[in-house]
């Protein structure tokens, strides 16, 4: 299992890949993981920005004779680089591993984007008031930014479909996702995100939130996620949050993050208890927790009624799948992940307008039994046990696949990196 990031390094794919890693040893396989060396895994010498990470990894399948590579790919965790549009490439520090490995890879790809989306993954620049030829050179300054996006976005869109070509299997958490990679000739297979609460023993709302010293007699709504301009959190600033509604924001940042990363879309950063109860009747509050364990994130979300995730760009969401765990429906943008499952009846998809998460706060709160009860039936879906028994089913195929010999199924598979 490759991944450059792995816990208690913070980082959602580091996470997940932990979590799928636990559950498939759970049912017998042997698997092995390759990252970063703050990362509790069995092999090192991986980072974001290591450029012989492809040797690295040659040497460890040799070492170890796996009967299968499985790489959890988000390109900015292995070194990316644009590249030159005139040859038509992006590259990362795994292009090669990919090219040279004898041994099957399957790839889960956790981002994918429309050309929209991928315009707005950098920050805008800011139209400056005052002189006239400040306001122009801002203006000239947006439009190279946005020029050079669109351009790059082929080399983006590349970049995925060479690693799909050169995987035995491919995997997205969404039919969203899995549409937009797939081609005529390569299909990407959809297997959800796990998720499943951490906490052995399921706290009542009441007891989660004296444990948290949170209010009892209102509504809460729960914003989460690294600091970033694509999570939206203006939205939570310009809404006019319902009287009997709290939204509580928790941001953290990635290890690989830069101090540039962190925009100012934060919506609270005083962390002077004197003044919670302020926070707390503007109806808006920064908890100012980091990156939290496991048994902490459920915590919290069995301390609220909703998640809600106003992202301007998202190809996936782990915060969504979590919140599902936990039972809880969401309140998100209508991008179009969140839409797959909003049509669900797993939650709201809405306009970016303030106004419009203000209305679906209230349309949410007026018919929750409703939205509650579809989460529960959805929810056995995400768990790990279940995720792992997919991907098994997928390894034996690739397998059986590779050795041209159906009869290898039964025996199983032996060990996975």
């Amino acid at each position: 299992m490759v991944s450059t990031e792995y816990p208690p390094m913070p980082g959602g794919v580091g996470r997940y890949t932990r979590n799928l890693s636990l559950a498939l040893k759970r049912l017998g396989i042997h698997v092995y993981i390759a990252c970063n060396e703050r990362g509790k895994g069995d092999f090192f010498g991986l980072d974001a920005l290591n450029k012989e990470n492809f040797s690295i990894l040659l040497r460890i399948v040799d070492q170890i004779r796996p009967d299968l590579v499985h790489v959890q790919l988000e390109h900015g965790l292995y070194g990316l680089n644009l590249g030159s549009i005139r040859k038509f490439r992006m590259q990362t520090n795994i292009d090669q591993f990919y090219e040279k490995c004898q041994t099957p890879i399957i790839t889960t790809f956790h981002s994918t984007y429309p050309i929209e989306q991928w315009v707005n993954l950098v920050p805008s620049i800011p139209l400056t008031t005052g002189r006239l030829s400040n306001r122009l050179n801002a203006l000239s300054s947006r439009a190279l930014k946005y020029s050079n996006r669109i351009l790059t976005y082929g080399l983006f869109k590349r970049a995925n479909r060479e690693k799909m070509f050169r995987s035995a299997a491919s995997i997205a958490f969404s039919e969203y996702m899995a549409k937009m990679l797939s081609t005529r000739s390569h299909k990407v297979n959809v297997i959800y995100h796990g998720a499943e609460p951490s906490l052995m023993d399921q706290p009542t709302k009441e007891a989660a939130r004296l444990h948290l010293s949170l209010p009892l007699d209102r509504r809460i709504a729960l914003a989460l996620g690294f600091a970033t301009h694509t999570k939206g959190w203006d939205i939570l600033k310009a809404m006019k949050i319902p009287d009997n509604w709290i939204i509580l924001v928790n941001h953290s940042r990635n290890y690989y993050s830069k101090e540039r990363d962190l925009t100012n879309t934060l919506v609270v950063r005083d962390n002077n208890d004197s003044r919670r109860d302020q926070h707390l009747n503007r109806g808006l509050f920064e908890l100012n927790l980091g990156f939290v364990s496991d048994d902490a994130l459920s915590l919290l979300f069995y301390a609220s009624d909703t998640v809600i995730i106003p992202y301007s760009v998202a190809s996936g969401s782990g915060v969504m799948f979590d919140a599902l765990a936990h039972g809880l429906p969401f309140v998100a943008s209508d991008l179009g992940f969140f839409k797959e499952f909003a049509i669900k009846g797993l939650g709201i998809a809405v306009k970016r307008k303030p106004f419009e998460f203000s209305k679906a706060l209230k349309i949410l709160e007026s018919d929750y039994p409703h939205y509650k009860k579809e989460v529960e039936r959805f929810r056995s879906n995400l768990s790990w046990e279940s995720v792992a028994k997919q991907h098994i089913k997928m390894y034996m195929s690739v397998l059986a696949k590779s050795h041209g010999d159906k009869s290898l199924v039964p025996m199983g598979i032996r060990k996975i990196l």
